[in-house]
């Protein structure tokens, strides 16, 4: 039996245990006055969540095991004593056998798949009606000891609350150990980089060439300061030069001139540019950006223009960017007191000069977090660099030529076939450190301005 079945027959028994338990509990009211502490339906939320906690805390354990359970029972098999020894092309027979197995696949490319497809279709099934057995038995014994504990003394609310409440302190717990565990993988296999390369030489070296380490001295091609310079120059200089410009204007405009029935349509309608997939916005850099950026560098006379410049890549980044900073200027314009706009326009200064002397002015910290979030957004993007900016490593400040950056170093550096121990690889965790380390800085200060801003007007 396959694990959305075991799911469905879990959530079939909750539904059997409350409806038991509200009508057990609905029984205590009839016939009496007396004041209960619970109502049927906490009693029946109750034995519900015993009945379904246990054995889908146990299906989810169980769904990281299976596969190795299965693994080996398959390679307990007299067929697999034929397998190669432990290595990629093991794996590939073995991965190859489990889609046979599954039905994901109608063919094989090496006959020893075909030969272990049913011993791993075998063992699936096995291992899946023990799992249906043990998930169905502890739904049991959880619904049948919540069960017999509906009184009319029984405080199920209390109970249910508390139940509730330790599922979102554990969901809660989820995103916080997962951020733990990042930055514990990135500080491990950092450190393991700067065991090999001198973190001077990476901070502070102006020479990147991946590709060719010298085993005497690693940290003479990994110098990432040009990377760092790319990073800056194409996600904080160039697309901050299109989004704050645009996303300012377009905040000042829909809060102080546009018409309401113009702001109800116009409004969502540029946050839907936050919603397009980066992947769309790396093709229309790749596509149509970078090739009228080239005509048009070859047209002023830049004979050498790249097809891959950081002037596509930033304009195209500015454009995503937009939603972010529009969206921060509008909020905090809108929280400016109106008895401040009034008090301006009533000595006699037209909207124009409101705005720049006094809205502005007092929604400046706003704004500037706003900023800071969209830069932090920017340096951390990824597919618009893969598709448009170039893996050219340079320190330039032309807009026309050839650059990179952080992120785009660590796609490449992750993608090739370079061993998982060498320099090279580990670098892109240097680089992922690095990377995580500014953008928290630049969250940090951005939120501390808003909090900052906030306070002053609430």
């Amino acid at each position: 039996m396959s694990l959305p079945l075991i799911l469905l027959l879990v959530i079939g028994f909750g539904l059997i245990g409350w409806a038991c338990a509200r009508v057990r509990a609905a029984r205590f009211r009839r016939g009496t006055t007396q004041r209960f502490s619970a109502l049927p339906g906490h009693h029946g939320w109750y034995v519900a969540l015993w009945t379904m906690i246990p054995p889908l805390l146990f299906l989810g354990l169980w769904a990281l095991n299976a596969p190795a359970l299965v693994t080996d029972a398959v390679l307990a098999t007299p067929p697999a004593t034929q397998l190669p020894p432990p290595g990629f092309e093991r794996a590939a027979i073995l991965s190859e056998a489990r889609a046979l197995a599954a039905g994901r696949a109608h063919g094989a490319f090496h006959e020893l798949s075909t030969a272990l497809a049913p011993a791993y279709a075998a063992a699936q099934t096995r291992y899946d009606w023990i799992a249906t057995a043990i998930a169905l038995l502890l739904g049991f014994a959880g619904g049948t000891f919540a069960y017999l504990r509906v009184k009319p003394a029984f405080a199920a609310r209390t109970r249910v609350e508390r139940i509730v409440m330790g599922l979102l302190l554990g969901a809660s717990l989820v995103a916080i150990l997962t951020t733990a565990g990042i930055v514990l993988s990135l500080l491990y296999e950092a450190a393991r980089f700067f065991s090999v390369v001198p973190i001077t030489d990476f901070l502070f070296g102006k020479h990147w060439s991946p590709q060719v380490i010298d085993s005497a001295d690693p940290g003479a091609n990994l110098g990432a300061v040009p990377l760092f310079w790319g990073t800056f120059f194409i996600g904080a200089v160039i697309a901050m030069a299109v989004a704050i410009p645009f996303g300012l204007m377009s905040a000042i405009y829909l809060t102080q001139y546009a018409a309401p029935a113009t702001r109800r349509w116009m409004k969502p309608l540029l946050e839907m540019l936050a919603g397009v997939p980066t992947v769309v916005y790396g093709y229309f850099a790749a596509l149509t950006v970078a090739p009228a950026v080239r005509d048009l560098a070859v047209a002023m006379g830049v004979r050498w223009a790249s097809s891959e410049s950081a002037l596509a890549a930033g304009l195209v980044m500015g454009v995503m960017i937009i939603p972010f900073v529009s969206s921060m200027a509008d909020d905090s314009l809108a929280a400016v007191p109106a008895s401040m706009r009034d008090g301006s326009l009533a000595m006699g200064a037209t909207s124009s000069e409101t705005i720049g002397r006094v809205l502005l002015p007092a929604a400046l910290p706003g704004v500037v977090g706003g900023v800071l979030l969209a830069v932090s957004r920017a340096i951390g993007e990824t597919m618009i660099v893969v598709m448009a900016a170039s893996g050219v490593a340079t320190l330039t400040a032309n807009p026309f030529a050839s650059a990179t950056t952080v992120t785009r170093q660590i796609v490449d550096l992750l993608t090739g076939e370079a061993e998982f121990d060498s320099p090279k690889t580990l670098a892109a965790f240097a680089l992922g450190l690095t990377l995580f380390v500014v953008t928290l800085l630049l969250n940090i200060v951005a939120l501390a301005v808003v909090k900052k801003y906030r306070e002053a007007y609430e």
